[in-house]
């Protein structure tokens, strides 16, 4: 697990410093505190921080091919890397590593820009081939590992992390303002987008040949929803031993690993098949809250019981988020507005302090329609045939009145949420329950600069092309599609590698083994969702742990991980939130009109309404703004 960064001027005259390089990999040596590496040769030039895990004496990068024609820095790991070896081997490759990097590098040589198909792991990587003058970038297929581009027409430059490409002379620092409209929509800024001009995401299962001053970008891999017409036995024992297979290969390290365990369903599974192959205790960790409706440490303490865990646990309180501005200022280089970032960070904080590496259960409720706006379309087709005056006057005017209450969900908030989605466009589906702005949000909190510079832009494009593209036959498939595309690898796989990474810990994600994904796409869409309760969502991973799981974490109801935000920003936070969102410091900003944020601030102190999620998000947004805008 490494951070890696780059640049490469089009004009072999025009040289790089190595002091560019070396200045890039420094803001990033959180994601590798071990060792420092660079190439740097004429025009091109290539640096990594690594975190050891694999091949501790001899894993150092950059690592070169027999003749040192072909350069490669990489971050991530491979998982079937062995087995890569001894095939290159038998083509005629030489080893000088026992490096899952260095099997990339010979499967480059051997098979090209096809290389990636070869791969099963999380990986970014970056390969220099001085012999055709040609650089090589490429992302995993799930996009669990960061790589961000720029390029002016002169020269690219990449890293693992936006601030890597920042430090760089004459790399412009503008908002791109489509993508601010995401981000304030989202809480994300999606791919290829990123909060700069001109700097791109390298989207998942997508590679980059940089070759002759011109850029070319692939699609190396894709899945598509098809059903296998097993019965649904066969589909539990295979998708059992698939699963199995994905967890046992994770679990390859020459240094200490454990796993999240927050006592859901998904991270239960994975820490049973964990407990299945190891030979000592799986050491686990769990995030707690004093609210004891957010807190779900009784859950995780149960799976810990039963597989005789090593098990620790970390109560988070409100003054646990002074460290915002720590983690904006070092950590989180982009825009993030997902809560569970700070409890993501805690626990991966906790769990460095015993481990190197840990399995996380991530991606399984995108696999397996696990989220409440899953439930919440099937009733809102429904909820469309009552009568529009039942809904607007009656219904909707009623819950208007109701306070939102402190509680993490509850039926109040649940309805409140349900008829707010239901106030956005129809063909987002699902979606409309995973996005905190309407379009009379944006007119009153947008300044008219801002309005005019993205009059023509639709923030719900790339969701709706994503719905028309999905290679599924079944509305449920299509959502499940547009997730993995947008919300799990845009927001969930950026909150786990920058949290973990702020620590130097690895973080494993088996559900997203490429194998698991195709897998689970043949899995009819009733084996996934089969009704409207919880009991009834991710039907065929209940199924498949029934006899391994205790019906008590398999049957209970879904609360995400979280924290009550929506109450702090009432108590501790209050007074960080009036100083960012400060009339002046609004203003100074120009994208946004004051005084309707003061009345978002109003109405949420008041418990008139809960603006949580917007109020968050320009508070990430303005901290953000400060550091890598204004400098200050």
């Amino acid at each position: 697990m490494c951070g890696i960064c780059g640049v490469v001027y089009f004009k072999q005259e025009n040289h790089v410093p190595e002091s560019d390089v070396r200045r890039m990999c420094s803001v990033i040596t959180h994601r590798g505190p071990d060792d420092e590496g660079v190439y740097v040769k004429n025009n091109v030039g290539i640096g990594m921080r690594r975190l050891s895990i694999i091949d501790l004496s001899t894993g150092q990068q950059p690592i070169s091919n027999e003749d040192g024609t072909v350069w490669i820095v990489f971050n991530g790991e491979i998982y079937n890397h062995k087995e890569i070896k001894k095939e290159l081997i038998k083509k005629g490759h030489r080893f000088r590593t026992k490096s899952d990097t260095e099997a990339i590098l010979h499967a480059y040589e051997e098979y090209g820009a096809d290389c990636p198909k070869k791969l099963n792991g999380m990986f970014g990587f970056a390969i220099w081939d001085e012999k055709k003058n040609r650089l090589f970038l490429a992302r995993d297929r799930m996009g669990i590992k960061p790589l961000y581009y720029y390029s002016d027409g002169k020269r690219l430059i990449f890293g693992s992390e936006l601030k890597s490409i920042l430090q760089l002379k004459n790399v412009p620092r503008s908002v791109n303002l489509k993508a601010l409209d995401n981000f304030l929509t989202y809480e994300y800024v999606p791919a290829p987008l990123s909060i700069f001009e001109g700097i791109f995401k390298l989207p998942p299962a997508h590679s980059l040949l940089c070759e002759n001053s011109r850029l070319r970008i692939s699609n190396y891999w894709k899945f598509e929803f098809k059903e296998s017409g097993l019965s649904e036995e066969q589909i539990c024992e295979k998708f059992r031993t698939i699963l199995g297979d994905a967890v046992k290969i994770r679990l390859m390290s020459d240094v200490p690993l454990g796993a999240f365990l927050s006592g859901g369903l998904d991270s239960s599974t994975i820490v049973a098949f964990m407990a299945k192959h190891l030979d000592q205790p799986v050491k686990t960790f769990s995030i707690g809250f004093k609210d004891s409706t957010y807190n779900e440490l009784e859950y995780a303490r149960v799976i810990a019981r039963k597989f005789q865990t090593e098990h620790h646990e970390f109560t988070i309180e409100p003054n646990a988020i002074d460290l915002t501005e720590k983690l904006i200022r070092n950590y989180v280089d982009e825009p993030f507005g997902d809560f569970s970032m700070f409890p993501t960070y805690l626990v991966s904080k906790m769990a460095r302090e015993y481990v190197t590496v840990v399995l996380s259960g991530d991606g399984g409720d995108e696999l397996l329609a696990g989220y409440d706006p899953y439930i919440a379309q099937k009733i809102g087709v429904g909820y469309e045939r009552i009568p529009k005056f039942i809904r607007e006057y009656m219904i909707g005017k009623l819950l208007a009145k109701i306070p939102p209450t402190q509680k993490k969900k509850g039926l109040i908030n649940r309805a409140k949420r349900f008829v707010e989605g239901m106030q956005l466009p129809s063909d987002l589906q699902h979606t409309r329950w995973m996005m905190f702005m309407t379009a009379l949000n944006r007119e009153q909190l947008y300044s008219p600069v801002f309005r005019d510079a993205i009059a023509d832009y639709d923030a719900h494009d790339f969701i709706r092309n994503y719905f028309q593209t999905a290679p599924a036959s079944d509305d449920l498939s299509r959502q499940q599609y547009v997730d993995i595309k947008t919300y799990m690898v845009d927001d969930i796989l950026v909150k786990v590698d920058r949290m973990s990474m702020a620590t130097s810990l690895e973080a494993r994600v088996p559900f997203l083994d490429h194998r698991v994904v195709e897998f689970l796409a043949t899995v009819p869409a009733h084996l996934k969702l089969a009704g409207l309760s919880h009991q009834k969502t991710k039907y065929i991973l209940k199924k498949a742990m029934s006899d391994i799981l205790p019906d008590e974490i398999i049957y209970r109801n879904k609360e995400g991980f979280s924290i009550p935000i929506k109450n702090w920003l009432k108590t501790d936070l209050k007074p960080m939130m009036n100083e960012v969102l400060s009339p002046s410091n609004i203003k100074a900003e120009g994208f946004f009109n004051s005084d309707y944020i003061e009345q978002l601030k109003s109405e949420h102190l008041n418990n008139k309404q809960n603006h949580s999620h917007r109020l968050w998000a320009l508070m990430m947004f303005g901290i953000w703004y400060d550091v890598y805008i204004r400098n200050v």
